[in-house]
């Protein structure tokens, strides 16, 4: 599995990092297909976006770049994928807007391109969940809560014990009635 991991990263990563290249040289047609998905979140959010859409369109890509990258190293996999994914749904959305079409040839090509980011969203899931063989968070959380549930109960039965034989010896020390 780890040479599998070696491979699957930097090709599921790969798209990312050339798009993100792309995008940083070429801006133009990513912010005008960009405008109208950032009006409607501006409208919603307005104070807390920066107001121009190549300023976004920019930052998205440096994300897909750095997250893609690091994906494709190894390094933080989990994290880098679940950026990816953030960041491919606002693409996604405003880059292939298939239902707006009118056009059956343009209609289909944009679909196309929709479920291809669906499929690569659902390859950026799988390498959330993937602990390369580790316990998942949620695993070691549950071990150390049987493991204190454990200990709390030693402890109790412990001190009932303790308790018991203290009870004994205090009614040993007291005179008979």
């Amino acid at each position: 599995m780890p040479v599998l991991r070696r491979i699957a990263r930097p090709l599921l990563a790969s798209m990312y990092v050339v798009y993100g290249v792309r995008t940083l040289r070429h801006p133009a047609k990513d912010v005008q297909a960009a405008e109208p998905v950032v009006s409607r979140i501006a409208d919603v959010l307005p104070e807390r976006m920066p107001s121009d859409v190549a300023t976004l369109v920019r930052i998205d890509a440096l994300v897909k770049v750095g997250a893609g990258t690091m994906l494709a190293l190894g390094k933080y996999p989990r994290v880098a994928a679940a950026v990816l994914a953030g960041s491919l749904v606002p693409t996604t959305v405003a880059g292939h807007p298939f239902w707006q079409e009118d056009d059956p040839a343009v209609r289909a090509n944009q679909q196309m391109h929709f479920v291809k980011n669906l499929s690569m969203l659902g390859g950026l899931l799988i390498a959330v969940g993937d602990t390369a063989g580790r316990p998942s968070l949620g695993w070691r959380a549950r071990q150390a809560a049987e493991q204190a549930s454990h200990r709390v109960h030693d402890v109790a039965a412990a001190t009932s014990s303790r308790a018991h034989e203290a009870a004994g010896s205090v009614r040993e020390a007291l005179p008979a009635r």
